[in-house]
Parts: structure tokens; sequence; C-alpha cells
């Protein structure tokens, strides 16, 4: 199994191909709720090109040395958004699905506090095959499972002393 190095114009098109898709799809969503932290860039643009209102919901399940290592799926309290309530229609935006234990247990949050949301869909840009659940929407299949080095992992690294010199 190999790296898969993507770069911002990767990144972003990969984004605009997304949104194609859903978009192609003819389904009308009214609401995205993006799983931060890596679902915050892919949900931001997918708001702006669909004029749709973005919530957030903190997740986490990677930690240790380079965030490499899963453990146990975190879920925020609280969901955080700028509307009054919730959309009926959801589209639920990650960047990825590896296990797909985040995007379940995710749904399984939503539709617990949410009793108005009719429908829910998922969108990642990468679908791994070793994930439990298929996305409705994805823009590539993974079948050997690599690590996806991000373009913004830069800033994980970045020394900060290094960062004040520069300016």
């Amino acid at each position: 199994m190999s790296d898969l190095h993507i770069s911002w114009t990767e990144y972003h098109q990969k984004i605009e191909t997304l949104a194609t898709k859903i978009f192609q799809s003819q389904w009308q969503f009214n609401q995205i709720v993006c799983l931060a932290r890596g679902g915050l860039r892919v949900g931001d643009i997918l708001s702006r090109i669909f004029e749709q209102p973005m919530a957030i919901l903190a997740t986490s399940s990677y930690y240790g040395a380079g965030g490499k290592v899963r453990g146990a799926i975190k879920i925020a309290e609280h969901l955080t958004m700028t509307t009054d309530t919730l959309g009926s229609q959801v589209l639920l935006v990650d960047d990825l699905v590896d296990s797909g234990i985040s995007l379940q247990e995710s749904i399984g949050w939503l539709k617990s506090r949410y009793p108005q949301i009719q429908e829910i869909r998922t969108a990642v840009l990468w679908y791994k095959s070793c994930s439990v659940m298929v996305p409705n929407y994805y823009v590539d299949y993974l079948a050997d499972d690599p690590w996806i080095h991000q373009p913004f992992e830069y800033y994980e690294t970045l020394n900060l002393s290094a960062l004040e010199h520069q300016s």
C-alpha cells in the first residue's frame, strides 16, 4: 500500500467533482452538516456552491504520532449552526470514509437529536474499501486503502518559531 499525496489543486478539483456528482443526482437538500475537522473545507465549499446553510459536528477518531492511530469515535455534545433549526434533507459531508464508523455514528447522532430529519445522504472525496458503509456520493474509490496526505497536513507540523521569523 503506497501513500497518496494530494496537492491543493487536486483537492479543490475533487471537491468540484463531488459537487457535480451531487448536482447530477438532482437530490434536493436544505442543510449541509460537515464533520470536523476533515469535512470542514469540503462542507464550506459545497455550502457556497449550493447556497445551503452549513452546520458543523466535531468528531475525532484518530490520535497518536502523526494522527495515524484510529481509536474510538468521539462526537461533540452539540451541533454548531447559525440557522434556528436543522434542515429536513441533510447532506452529511466528510473528506473521506475510512472505517465508516464516523459516518455511521454521526448519522445515528443526528437522527436521535433532530427528529425533523427526513433523509440523510453522505458525501466524501475518498471512499476506502475497508469502510463498513458506502457513501451516497464520492469521487474516488480506493481499493488498496492508502494513507492520504492532504495539503493542509503541512500545518500540523508547522514550527511557529520558524514562521514568526519568516514574517
